[in-house]
């Protein structure tokens, strides 16, 4: 066994994942636990990487992210729900997006706002291609009786 020595401020840390290991274990935990469970769990960045993400949580504040941790776990689960193939995501500039939420409200539009103007306007093409397949195969059944 080796003896650490540690800051005030890094035992505070310590003392508080030991917390948090607690809470998910239901179980006691030891320091040595804590540091387990760090060097496991840990994930390295690059430091500009990590420095991107505290100036954008600074300039950024009404987002209400507190901590570089929270902010990545979130990034992370964006990212997973993105790759595991539920949905698409289509990029629209942001200027153009809000100049049509501006638009929708201003001409009183029938939608909620672009994003709801965007999911009816798919709706609608939809529908069209299945009228649009319905009335293909309809042809080619004449057709094909005739041939």
């Amino acid at each position: 066994m080796k003896t650490l020595r540690i800051s005030d401020d890094i035992h505070q840390k310590l003392t508080a994942l030991l917390g948090e290991l607690m809470t998910q274990t239901s179980r006691m935990q030891t320091y040595q636990d804590a540091i387990e469970a760090l060097l496991r769990q840990s994930v390295l960045l690059p430091p500009e990487l990590l420095a991107q993400v505290e100036n954008f949580m600074e300039q950024n504040k009404h987002l209400g992210y507190t901590t570089r941790e929270e902010f990545i776990r979130d990034a992370a689960r964006w990212r997973l729900k993105f790759l595991n193939d539920e949905y698409e995501y289509v990029e629209v500039p942001k200027d153009e997006y809000e100049r049509l939420e501006t638009a929708i409200k201003e001409m009183k539009l029938p939608f909620l706002g672009a994003n709801d103007f965007i999911n009816q306007q798919i709706k609608s093409a939809l529908e069209k291609y299945t009228e649009w397949n319905q009335q293909r195969e309809e042809h080619e059944k004449r057709h094909h009786k005739r041939g």
